[in-house]
C-alpha cells in the first residue's frame, strides 16, 4: 500500500479515449514506495502540479486532494504527458530517498555466483560491481556524493537507479524486479 504518490498526470475533463457520459477527471501517480503506478479519483474542484507529492494513504481524512485510489494501472495504460514526466519525477523521487538507495548499493547481494543485483543497473557492469563492492566492504557509503568520490568512473549512481527503476515500469518482461511491483495482470488488484 502506498501511502504517498507523485503527479506524473492530471487530465480535468477525463480520458478523451473514454465515452463521453463516462468521463471523469482522472489522475495518475507514482507511489512512493514501491513505486506503483496509480489511477486516482481527485477531490472536486483540486488542482495538482506534475510532480508534486500528495497523500493517498488509507486515513481518508488526511487525503485532501484525492477522492479515492480507482487502482493500479500498467506503464502502457499511462498517456503521453505520464510517460514524458516520469523520468523526471522518479529522479526526484529518488533524490528525496537518497538513503534508501545508498542502502540498496551498501546491502545488494549476488543473484548467482556469476551475476550480481548491481549489473541489472542500466551502464553499470563487472568492473564498476567489483569497485562498489570494494569500496562497500571497507566503509559502508553514506551518500551519492562519497560514491562518487570514493569510486572513479561512477558518475550520477542516482540516475541509474532512476533508469533502473523506469526500465521495470515500461518493460513488463523483466525478469527480475528490484525496485517495482510485478505489472497487474487481469485478476490483480491494488
Amino acid at each position: 500500500m502506498e501511502d504517498y504518490v507523485y503527479i506524473l498526470d492530471y487530465l480535468q475533463k477525463g480520458r478523451a479515449d473514454s465515452p463521453p457520459h463516462k468521463r471523469r477527471p482522472v489522475v495518475y501517480g507514482i507511489g512512493e514506495n514501491q513505486f506503483t503506478l496509480l489511477e486516482l479519483i481527485p477531490r472536486r474542484d483540486a488542482a495538482f502540479t506534475i510532480g508534486e507529492r500528495i497523500y493517498v494513504g488509507k486515513e481518508a481524512t488526511k487525503r485532501l486532494k484525492i477522492e479515492k485510489i480507482k487502482g493500479r494501472v500498467n506503464y502502457d495504460e499511462l498517456l503521453s504527458t505520464a510517460h514524458g514526466e516520469l523520468p523526471y519525477v522518479i529522479q526526484d523521487m529518488v533524490h528525496h530517498g537518497e538513503q534508501k538507495f545508498v542502502k540498496f548499493f551498501n546491502e545488494a547481494p549476488a543473484i548467482s555466483t556469476r551475476f550480481h543485483v548491481l549489473e541489472l543497473l542500466p551502464g553499470l557492469g563487472k568492473k564498476m560491481m567489483h569497485e562498489i563492492i570494494d569500496e562497500r566492504r571497507k566503509k559502508p557509503f553514506t551518500s551519492f556524493d562519497e560514491m562518487q568520490e570514493r569510486i572513479d568512473f561512477l558518475r550520477a549512481p542516482d540516475k541509474l537507479i532512476a533508469k533502473r527503476i523506469e526500465l521495470e515500469l515500461s518493460d513488463p518482461l523483466q525478469k527480475y524486479r528490484i525496485f517495482t511491483r510485478p505489472p497487474i495482470t487481469k485478476t490483480s488488484h491494488y
